[in-house]
């Protein structure tokens, strides 16, 4: 299961990186603006292919005032199914390095679980009103027992917001069950919610805020951060980028688990057509 769960990640970015050469061609039409970019990147069902690295660094976690950095690599790759339909898929890897969190000068680095979706989602777009749906799958590619959930999971993932000039606004959601894995660990049932809103100017800065809130059914536990973030779309050479930064305020959580602060920054290769 490992290594198939490893292959499909390598084919999913060797098809970003050969995509992203595809888009990145010099091509006759008119260069999107850094406004209509920034727009389409706080859309996660845009069509447009975008790898973002986010950096999530967080204090303070439990007894023992533990340290967290969690890396999440994010591609995103649209697929046109028809004039009407798009498939995007997007992957969350998560590479985690952590400390004093299981105990005290304990510590554990490597990769934990992936969540991948494909959401399906109609390319005619009506009021400024965007929806997508389709499947949220969780890949027990954890490298250790204390960084994953040795968990095959999979459950509905659902996406819907409005553009309405400056402003880009919604609801991310997914609810993942476990279905096969490892017998001596606990059941995964859980419910992830991600409402968000932010501003774009012309220059290409923006500046949003999300909620991140995850239900643990069945722990009977829920956690939640407020992430606001200041970002901009510019070019480093002829690569186009998108830069962000912002803090994470810890607003719920297990006493075992919640931090008590943190910062996110963010990275993102972008390839406009």
């Amino acid at each position: 299961m490992r290594n198939l769960t490893l292959t499909v990640v390598f084919v999913l970015l060797l098809a970003t990186q050969t995509m992203a050469q595809q888009k990145s061609k010099p091509d006759t039409a008119k260069a999107e603006s850094a406004e209509e970019l920034a727009k389409k990147l706080s859309n996660p069902v845009a069509n447009l292919i975008s790898v973002p690295f986010q950096n999530n660094t967080d204090w303070g976690i439990g007894p023992n005032n533990g340290s967290k950095n969690t890396l999440n690599i994010q591609p995103v790759i649209p697929v046109s199914l028809n004039p009407n339909l798009n498939m995007i898929v997007r992957v969350i890897m998560p590479v985690i390095a952590q400390r004093d969190i299981m105990g005290p000068g304990t510590s554990q680095t490597g990769l934990s679980d992936i969540t991948a979706t494909a959401f399906f989602a109609p390319t005619h777009i009506k009021n400024g009103l965007i929806w997508g749906v389709g499947p949220a799958f969780l890949i027990p590619t954890g490298t250790s027992k204390y960084l994953g959930t040795q968990k095959f999971g999979l459950g509905p993932s659902a996406l819907v917001l409005k553009q309405q000039g400056a402003l880009t606004y919604g609801m991310l959601f997914n609810q993942i069950w476990s279905i096969v894995g490892a017998s001596d660990r606990s059941a995964v049932n859980q419910l992830f919610m991600q409402p968000f809103i932010t501003h774009n100017w012309k220059s290409g800065a923006g500046l949003g805020i999300n909620a991140e809130l995850t239900e643990n059914w069945h722990a009977g536990s829920f956690s939640g951060f407020i992430n606001p973030t200041v970002s901009g779309v510019t070019k480093l050479g002829s690569q186009t980028v998108q830069l962000g930064l912002g803090p994470r305020i810890p607003i719920a959580g297990p006493d075992a688990s919640k931090a008590d602060f943190g910062i996110r920054a963010v990275f993102a290769l972008v390839f406009p057509k």
